[in-house]
Formats: structure tokens, C-alpha cells, sequence
């Protein structure tokens, strides 16, 4: 049985542009645009030009995309103006896209609010919009604003406003739930009742998350009839965002519902991309990646208890619903005060340690987790510190550089300028190297002090140079005079992956200290360095 064609419609770079604090520049909105059309999704749509001078710009210049119909978006014509002399349909029309998305009123109660213009009026735009388009041989798609909402209000209108567009050759109908208020069920019945209206090879679906159903609403639209699916990465969006693509795209591939039905641009083979598309994204906007998101979050295939690794370990698919590596993931097995044996083995497994189960070093490695743990260390989120005290007990960890000692002071000076300074003494090779710098902060100027000096580290230099610290998180696990302090720290370098340190002190600084240094151990043996002699 052949399958129907699904089409995946990205609009990161224009509907995700509107959650709370991303501004996409040129640069971000081309590296974005590639890697989407290197996953082989079917249009992208990248902005209104027109309406800011990125968009503009970014349209005006040459796109070589092999694969994505790059889509420019804007709004019906104007009422009291003809679309040949409507600016921003000009500015579309200008934007050398081969598609066009357009957004239009299709609840009368926006007609009458928004517009302030006639239900006949503005399904005239409508028609005028369309005809305008299909003239220029521009695929046309109507993108019909508040459509599930206008139904259950007015559905005689909501139905005339969308055959105003497809009665005028518009390729694509997209239903959006713009306020992500409606629920699966409702997207079923109402998307049923208009695909005997209009063809579901020209129907969409155009879901928002407010309600945390934008991807079970896109999955009931395609089950109910629709043919394209619109969303983004990670679920990008105003709001509450849009439905995450990283979520459905590997759904219409895995999940035999929609793999036995359906079939996609997206070749089998560019799956394993998914998570690294994810965390593009992320890179680009400079935030710290959604852990728990569906198939590619770092945590989406992690086991902390010791009875579900034990399960994991005889049958993945006792607690995993796919292969992890299917979506370019990996299996994390947590190791915390409640791991058992099973946990420690399989997770000295996934870093290449091969040892025996019976080993007395694996107990002796597990007593030193809980008794860590029981004073403020948790290897939960800090697989980098977890693999250097394994390697450590077990022996396989040599010595790189020795730190005998080192000064942190903060200061202020006659301008109010907070000063943080550090001084720490190294040893490479039985060499003492003194290191200075400043920073903003204590932490940053320790760190300052090793990196900007690593020069003198001798054969270390080369290791060190593209290091890097992403995060700093500190937490104070209780009370009083003597509370203790837990410091984590996010590190990674040119190879794009990153890693978890942590240390643990009554001083804020020592705790710091230790964390740094495993950051530091850690580059140095992920990196293959020599050891100290």
C-alpha cells in the first residue's frame, strides 16, 4: 500500500522569533535555514519581509537551499487598497520566494475587533490576496488566523474564509489554533468535518502549545485528515510556543500509526540529526538546552533508580519507547546516592570502562558515591566529575597539573568598581608556574588566572586553549555559620560538547576551586594529554 506525503512546514525563524527574548540576526537566520534544509524539512519560512529590516535583508539576499522552499510571510491586502498597490503584499511579492504564506482573519468576532472592517470585506481581501499571488505563480498558502476558534463561534464564516482562498487556487488551508487554546478532540471533529470541504492534501495544521497540546493537536489534524504540519524547533514560540517538529518529526518516522501510513521529505537516514538540529538551535540563541524534551533532550533517556537500570540493562524497551541513537541521542544512566551496582556498572560501561562485576573497586566506587553524596556532592547532572572519581579509584586517571596553592581577593576601589582578582601556583612537570588574572567575580578570576596564562603551561597549552565555561551555578545545602556550599560548572570546547563538574566545601571559593580543576582534568583526558612526569 502506497503512502500519503506529509510535509513539514518550519517556522522557527518567523513564528519562533516572537517568543520572549530571541532576535535572530542574518547570520543566526542562515545557519538556522541550512541546517533545516539539510534535515530535509519541506519549507521554511524565515520571516515577513517588510516588517523589520532583518527580514528585509535577509530576503533581498541569494539562498542556495536544496532541499526547503524558502517561504516569505505576511498579511491579506489592506481594506480601500487593491493588491497591486498593497506595500506589503509588494514587499512579498518582491522577496523572489517560490511560496507565500499569508495570515487572515477567520473568526468574525477579529473581523469585527481587530479590523474593524465588514465580514464581506475581508473575505474580499481574502479572494483579492489569493488571485494576487497565483497570478505571479507564487505557491500560495493561506494561513487562517484563530480558524478553530472562528469555527465553534461562526463556522458558516470560518468555512467561507477559508474557500475564499482555496476557491482562488491557494495550494495550502492551514487551521491555526492561535491562541493554543483548543483541545485534541476538537481538532479531530472540526478537521474531519472540513476536509469533505476541502481536500486534506490542502489542509494543515498550525498548532500553539498553550494548553501543552500543540503536538497531540498536530497529531490528530494529520489522523483526522490535514497534510501539512507546521511548528518549530524545540517548540520555539510566543507564549507557550508552537508544536515542536523535534517531537513529531520522529514520531511520523517511529511510531508505526504514522510510519505505516505516512511518509515524509525527510530521509530515514537524516533522523539521527534531530538532536543535534535541537541543540543548534540552543547554541545560536546562547541558552542552556531543555533537558527534558521529548527524543532529544539530554535527559529524555536517562535511568536514575537501580530497578529501572536493571530492566534497561536486560530490555531497553522496558522503559525506553525508541533506540535513543535513532534520533542521534544516547542513554544516560544517573548516578546518584540512590544508584545501586546495576547503575555503576552500566555507567562505567557507557564511558568504556570494562571491569569485572565482581571487581571489589566497584563497591568501593559506590560506598564513595553515597558517602560524597551524603555531604553535598551529586553526580546526578555531573557525569564529568562521576567518570574522573571512577577513573580515579579504579586508577586510570594520570596526574596533569598540580595547583599547591592560590589567593582570590575582591576588592573595591575609589570608583566603586568591584575588582576580583587570583593568583594560583602550578606545577607541570615538576615546574612551578605562577598564574594571575581578574575577573568578574572570584570564580571567573581563577579561571582567568589558569586560562589566560596557559601559555606557561607548557604542553598543556595546546589542550586548554579552546576551553571554555558555559554555566555556574551555585547552591547552599544549609543554614548557619557553617553552611555548605555545592558549585556546578558547565564546560566545553571547539568540539561542540559539553560537560558537568562539580565541588563541594564550606567555602564558596574551595568549592568553586574543585570544580574548575575537574573541568580542567577532565579537557585533559577527554583530549588525550600526556601526563605529568
Amino acid at each position: 500500500m502506497s503512502k500519503e506525503r506529509l510535509y513539514i512546514f518550519d517556522t522557527t525563524l518567523r513564528d519562533g522569533a516572537q517568543t520572549q527574548g530571541v532576535d535572530f540576526s542574518i547570520e543566526d537566520k542562515e545557519k538556522i535555514a541550512y541546517a533545516l534544509d539539510s534535515l530535509g524539512v519541506d519549507y521554511i519560512e524565515a520571516g515577513w519581509p517588510g516588517a523589520n529590516p532583518t527580514d528585509t535583508e535577509f530576503f533581498q539576499k541569494k539562498h542556495n537551499l536544496k532541499n526547503a522552499k524558502l517561504t516569505c510571510f505576511g498579511m491579506t491586502k489592506k481594506t480601500g487598497h487593491s493588491a497591486d498597490n498593497d506595500t506589503g503584499l509588494s514587499a512579498l511579492l518582491n522577496s523572489n520566494t517560490p511560496a507565500v504564506c499569508l495570515v487572515g482573519k477567520s473568526w468574525d468576532f477579529h473581523v469585527d475587533v481587530a479590523l474593524g472592517v465588514s465580514n464581506d470585506e475581508n473575505l474580499e481581501n481574502i479572494k483579492e490576496s489569493t488571485k494576487h499571488f497565483i497570478k505571479a505563480k507564487k505557491e500560495f498558502m493561506f494561513d487562517a488566523e484563530h480558524f478553530f476558534d472562528g469555527y465553534k463561534a461562526n463556522s458558516k464564516y470560518a468555512i467561507e474564509c477559508v474557500k475564499a482562498a482555496y476557491d482562488n487556487g491557494a495550494r495550502w488551508i492551514v487551521l491555526c489554533d492561535t491562541n493554543g487554546g483548543t483541545l485534541p478532540h476538537e481538532v479531530s471533529k472540526i478537521v474531519t468535518e472540513i476536509s469533505k470541504i476541502i481536500p486534506g492534501k490542502n489542509l494543515g495544521i498550525h498548532a500553539h502549545n498553550d494548553t501543552g497540546n500543540a503536538v497531540a493537536n498536530s497529531l490528530a489534524a494529520v489522523l483526522s485528515g490535514v497534510r501539512q504540519v507546521q511548528g518549530t524547533i524545540n517548540g520555539l514560540g510566543e507564549r507557550c510556543g508552537n508544536a515542536n517538529l523535534m517531537s513529531l518529526i520522529p514520531t511520523f518516522f517511529l511510531k508505526d500509526d504514522f510510519s505505516s501510513k505516512f511518509e515524509t521529505g525527510i530521509k530515514s537516514t537524516n533522523i539521527k540529526n534531530l538532536t543535534e538540529c535541537s541543540r543548534l538551535l540552543d547554541e545560536v540563541l546562547n541558552r542552556k538546552p531543555n533537558m527534558h524534551l521529548p527524543y532529544v533532550g539530554a535527559a529524555a533517556f536517562s535511568h536514575k533508580g537501580g530497578l529501572h537500570v536493571s530492566a534497561v540493562q536486560k530490555d531497553p524497551k522496558t522503559y525506553e519507547h525508541i533506540d535513543p541513537e535513532e534520533v542521534g541521542n544516547n542513554r544516560n544512566i544517573v548516578i546518584s546516592d540512590q544508584s545501586g551496582k546495576s547503575n555503576i556498572i552500566s555507567r562505567l560501561k557507557t564511558i568504556n570502562i570494562d571491569i569485572n562485576e565482581d571487581d571489589p573497586k566497584i563497591k568501593k566506587l559506590l560506598n564513595e558515591v553515597k558517602d560524597r553524596e551524603f555531604i553535598g556532592y551529586s553526580y546526578d547532572g555531573a557525569d564529568a566529575s562521576f567518570e574522573l572519581l571512577a577513573r580515579r579509584i579504579i586508577g586510570e586517571i594520570p596526574r596533569y597539573i598540580s595547583i599547591t596553592d592560590y589567593d582570590v581577593s575582591v576588592k573595591k576601589d575609589s570608583t566603586g568598581k568591584i575588582i576580583s582578582s587570583a593568583k594560583a601556583q602550578l606545577e607541570v612537570d615538576g615546574q612551578k608556574i605562577v598564574c594571575e588574572g581578574e575577573g568578574n567575580g572570584p570564580v571567573n578570576a581563577l579561571d582567568n588566572a589558569i586560562r589566560q596564562n596557559v601559555d606557561k603551561l607548557a604542553k598543556y597549552s595546546k589542550y586548554l586553549k579552546d576551553l571554555k565555561l558555559v554555566d555556574y551555578k551555585v547552591r547552599i545545602l544549609n543554614t548557619g555559620t557553617e553552611a555548605v556550599t555545592r558549585v556546578s560548572i558547565e564546560s566545553t570546547d571547539s568540539k561542540g560538547k559539553n560537560w558537568f563538574t562539580i565541588g563541594v566545601s564550606t567555602n564558596i571559593i574551595d568549592a568553586s576551586f574543585k570544580a574548575l580543576i575537574d573541568s580542567l582534568d577532565y579537557k585533559l583526558f577527554k583530549d588525550n594529554a600526556p601526563a605529568s612526569k
